[in-house]
């Protein structure tokens, strides 16, 4: 290993604000160039996970020409074998690495994130000092065009300006990577997404509502009723300021829940913060001496995928779905509001840790996904997401629920805040089983005498064209030597 991730503190001018970022060493120090990208991409909102992905792109990249040093003059070159390597490994069909590597062969997605994050870092560093990219842009083919069209118009089709000609277009198709990366297989959303229906009242109820201390099985059923019942994301349950919970005037007993955006949010009233910009990060700042949890690092962040609010404040309203979720989240909340004020907390977020070492903390990500799979097992079941049975199966089964009850697109666009219609296929579409009992119908439906489509009649469609497969008519043909061709 020719590097090691560390977190480090960065100071970069006279305020008092610090950036707490991962960054790589070697041998000879610090890697300045990689921690200036880092600075500047953080400035551009990028996840932890994507700052975590490029560090581990770079790594890889290290490793490689640390192997292979003195065998490349050009990058152009060392780049496209880099990125062949991450493909098919580095060893051999002996089993020897003579570089001493030893990579198994990486997906097709995550190289394609390899190859885009080190393109995007080679073609800042070579405009910053005047190197050449690894990785630049060359003259399409006429049929890259076209596929870069295609592309474009896909990107931008729902925009609502995307009528207006773009002047950008002809230029942005004519260039395309040298090195692209391959093509990944395209994959539908199936059954698994969702968490299944046939277990949800049991682990509501014995699950999750099964802990041995009453506060933390009434705060996860809460977090649970806002995911299951109100289609939110985990981050955006966790993120709950206890002030934005309302009883609904207009359904008595139903809770009105507001996740505000903490950046940007307007802040809940308090004569304490004298300062006119009543945005949550100024609020935090002054009252708790806090930042927002997106900024955090470690086990405290809280990401916000959401890029739509319900209201110039600039929060999304959970929708409940059906209705009677907000009734039931209203008479729990009341109780666990008893909890939550017995607990001195210099915070206002709504779910806090009730173990000894944390008491009062906000409650985390962390800790919830082991409160969740514990919640799992007291009813049989192990954690799987490929099977739904994970935090975010509860938002599709919500969507799911929602196709299933013939609501409006936008409607259900509106219920799941998401940007524009597209975004919530992978949420409504149908199931394996759905598919499968569509086709029964559908099939039934052929013996009608009135359907235009008549119903298969197999002896009569093995009776000709299988001379090729069948020569001998063992099976087939008017008159099959080992049985009636059904």
């Amino acid at each position: 290993m020719s590097s090691v991730k560390v977190r480090a503190t960065i100071v970069e001018d006279n305020t008092g604000i610090k950036s707490q970022l991962p960054i790589l060493l070697t041998e000879q120090g610090e890697l300045r160039a990689v921690t200036d990208y880092l600075l500047k991409i953080e400035v551009d909102g990028v996840s932890n996970s994507v700052m975590n992905g490029f560090l581990q792109a770079v790594s890889l990249l290290l490793d490689y020409m640390e192997a292979n040093r003195g065998l490349f003059d050009d990058p152009e070159l060392l780049f496209q074998t880099f990125s062949k390597r991450l493909y098919t490994g580095t060893i051999g069909e002996d089993g020897l690495d003579p570089s001493g590597l030893y990579w198994v062969p990486s997906s097709t997605s995550n190289v394609n994130k390899h190859i885009h994050r080190l393109t995007a870092f080679t073609d800042w560093l070579a405009e910053k000092q005047g190197s050449a990219s690894m990785n630049p842009l060359r003259d399409a083919t006429p049929h890259e065009q076209r596929l870069n069209y295609a592309a474009w118009f896909r990107k931008n089709q729902s925009d609502f300006l995307g009528h207006i000609e773009d002047k950008t277009v002809n230029k942005t198709t004519r260039k395309v990577r040298t090195i692209k990366g391959r093509t990944p297989l395209t994959k539908t959303e199936g059954d698994a997404i969702a968490f299944p229906e046939q277990y949800w009242e049991d682990f509501y109820i014995n699950g999750i509502g099964g802990a041995s201390d009453p506060r933390v099985a009434l705060r996860d059923k809460l977090i649970l009723l806002l995911m299951h019942g109100g289609g939110l994301r985990e981050s955006e349950a966790l993120a709950l300021w206890v002030t934005d919970v309302f009883e609904n005037p207009d359904i008595p007993d139903s809770a009105i829940v507001r996740i505000y955006n903490e950046f940007d949010g307007k802040a809940p009233s308090d004569p304490e913060v004298r300062s006119k910009n009543q945005s949550r990060e100024t609020y935090l700042k002054e009252k708790y001496a806090r930042i927002p949890r997106k900024r955090m690092k470690g086990t405290s962040y809280l990401g916000w995928k959401c890029r739509v609010v319900d209201h110039p404040d600039k929060y999304i309203q959970v929708q409940w779905f059906p209705t009677d979720y907000g009734k039931v989240f209203m008479s729990l909340w009341k109780n666990y509001q008893k909890y939550r004020v017995s607990i001195d907390c210099h915070h206002p977020y709504a779910f806090v840790s009730f173990h000894h070492s944390a008491l009062g903390n906000p409650y985390t990500i962390n800790a919830f996904h082991d409160n969740y799979a514990n919640g799992l097992k007291r009813i049989g079941l192990e954690r799987n997401k490929v099977e739904g049975k994970a935090p975010h199966g509860h938002r599709h089964n919500y969507g799911r629920r929602l196709k299933r009850a013939k609501l409006d697109p936008l409607t259900r666009m509106r219920c799941l805040h998401h940007k524009n219609l597209n975004s919530q296929l992978p949420y409504t579409d149908s199931n394996q089983k759905e598919i499968s009992d569509e086709l029964t119908q559908a099939t039934l439906q052929l013996a009608n005498p009135e359907s235009k489509v008549k119903a298969l009649d197999w002896k009569a469609l093995v009776e000709h064209g299988f001379e090729d497969i069948d020569p001998q008519s063992y099976f087939t043909g008017k008159h099959p030597k080992l049985g009636g061709g059904g």
